[in-house]
C-alpha cells in the first residue's frame, strides 16, 4: 500500500493521541486511526484542521510526490 500521509509520524513527532484528533475533527477514534494508518485518507477540509491544531504546514502531513 503507497502511503499518502505522515499522519502517524507527525502525531508522534508531536505527541499527539488520535483520540485529540478525533476530538478535535469531530470523528470517531477509528476513523482518524485509519487515517494515521493510510487506509483511508481524510478529506482536505479535515487535513487541514488537524494541520492548523498540530501547528504545521499541511505539506508537512503528506509524503513528498516523487516524478521519475
Amino acid at each position: 500500500m503507497t502511503k499518502i500521509n505522515r499522519l502517524a509520524e507527525v502525531l508522534e513527532e508531536k505527541k499527539v493521541s488520535n483520540r485529540d484528533i478525533a476530538k478535535y475533527v469531530e470523528k470517531s477514534e477509528e476513523t482518524v486511526s485509519r487515517w494515521a494508518n493510510n487506509h483511508r485518507q481524510p478529506p482536505l477540509e479535515d487535513l487541514h484542521k488537524i494541520a492548523k491544531f498540530l501547528k504545521v504546514d499541511i505539506r508537512e502531513l503528506l509524503h513528498p510526490t516523487k516524478w521519475e
